[in-house]
């Protein structure tokens, strides 16, 4: 299935006029592709792509963050030119320096609060009872116990309020 699959795919680029242009690889190994915007035989023209092949031909071997974010950025058309390597290294070396600086702060706040645990009030234990959207909202809440009127029911006797009735 697979190299059927690459004929015909190469096959179609062929008849399409389609012409892929390498703009640049990860260090992951994935290929990125430019298609520009062409016209095909039909005369339709379509629009621009932006391609990856990964290293791992197969689909279900593809993991979250297998494709760095500035080449991310660039496939999803968030940025117009394809990343430099160099850009790559820097985002990575800051990403680094941000995660290091995290990890010093964690530390240095678990050492205060260490101190500090004496100083610290107690929290405050708040129960709140319903919904503010609640009809009853801060006043007693209406009883589970079941109310009847079926020993002194009438058939015909209750009438809405406000309502007036034709016959009178």
């Amino acid at each position: 299935m697979g190299w059927s699959q690459d004929l015909l795919r190469a096959l179609w680029r062929a008849l399409s006029k389609e012409a892929k242009e390498q703009v640049g690889t990860d260090r992951f190994g994935n290929k990125y592709y430019y298609v520009p915007e062409y016209k095909n035989w039909r005369g339709q023209t379509i629009r621009e792509k932006r391609i990856v092949e990964t290293a791992s031909k197969r689909e279900v071997d593809y993991e979250v963050g297998d494709i760095p974010t500035e080449w991310e950025a660039w496939i999803r058309r968030k940025r117009k030119t394809p990343p430099t390597m160099e850009e790559i290294l820097k985002n990575e070396k800051n990403r680094e320096v941000v995660k290091m600086k995290s990890q010093d702060l964690y530390e240095e706040e678990k050492l205060l609060s260490k101190g500090n645990e004496e100083l610290l009030a107690p929290p405050v234990q708040t129960q709140i009872k319903g919904h503010a959207s609640a009809p009853y909202f801060g006043k007693e809440e209406p009883s589970v116990a079941p109310t009847s009127t079926g020993k002194t029911f009438q058939p015909g006797s209750w009438m809405p309020q406000g309502s007036k009735n034709p016959d009178q």
